[in-house]
């Protein structure tokens, strides 16, 4: 079975209290291990769309994620824009984490399913959209063709992107729009929190199908993603 969340936000500090956005967030890492032991079998697998851990720097979240490693299931994690720890693939690699894999130009294939993806970016209509944001946003475009050049065979396509890949205006952007160039079958995103879950967007467009999978939008449980 595949599973995904996005969002975990762990803290390895203690200084970033997420119930800010909201009470649901209290004590959500434990509802999110929890609920996580209940359903992941070991033969399981669970994609984690950024936003994992708050440490600044890979040694600050080391922690977590041997925490992660420690649950069931085999973990593929993509960037999101607080995970500042984020490093290159030998750094992270050599932590020497047992079940957890990392997209960054890559893809990997569970099964008949092929997964691949990128961090994504702000849309170009976003207020104050700055030529910086213009070269992350096309840098990001090119990263999730990357991580796709790499699938040879596949039944399926699964990509894990953080952010919406929509416009504000919730029209497809350059992300979503090449998800349904290369027949992908399922995009699953994350990054919006309370209020911002009004700019969720979910259903089937241009044949790919678009699920938010963040933690307190799924009430920090664990999806079963089925395809």
């Amino acid at each position: 079975m595949i599973w995904a969340i996005g969002d975990l936000h762990f803290d390895p500090i203690g200084d970033k209290p997420m119930d800010i956005f909201g009470i649901n967030w209290k004590m959500h890492k434990e509802k999110i291990i929890s609920h996580w032991k209940e359903v992941v079998s070991q033969e399981d697998l669970v994609l984690l769309v950024g936003d994992i851990s708050w440490g600044l720097k890979l040694t600050d979240s080391i922690a977590d994620l041997k925490e992660i490693d420690s649950l069931p299931g085999t973990k593929i994690i993509s960037k999101g824009n607080h995970d500042y720890w984020w490093s290159s693939m030998n750094k992270m690699e050599s932590i020497g984490l047992k079940s957890i894999k990392f997209i960054n130009n890559n893809s990997y294939l569970y099964d008949d399913v092929a997964i691949f993806g990128t961090r994504g970016w702000i849309s170009k209509d976003t207020p104050g959209f700055t030529e910086k944001d213009g070269k992350i946003f096309d840098r990001e475009v090119n990263r999730l063709k990357n991580s796709h050049a790499g699938i040879i065979s596949h039944s399926k396509k699964i990509a894990m992107i953080h952010y919406p890949p929509f416009n504000q205006s919730g029209e497809l952007n350059e992300f979503s729009k090449f998800l349904s160039e290369v027949s992908t079958d399922l995009c699953i995103y994350g990054h919006l929190h309370g209020d911002g879950h009004k700019f969720v967007i979910e259903g089937k467009f241009e044949n790919v199908s678009y699920r938010c999978v963040a933690s307190d939008y799924v009430d920090f449980k664990l999806q079963e993603i089925i395809i």
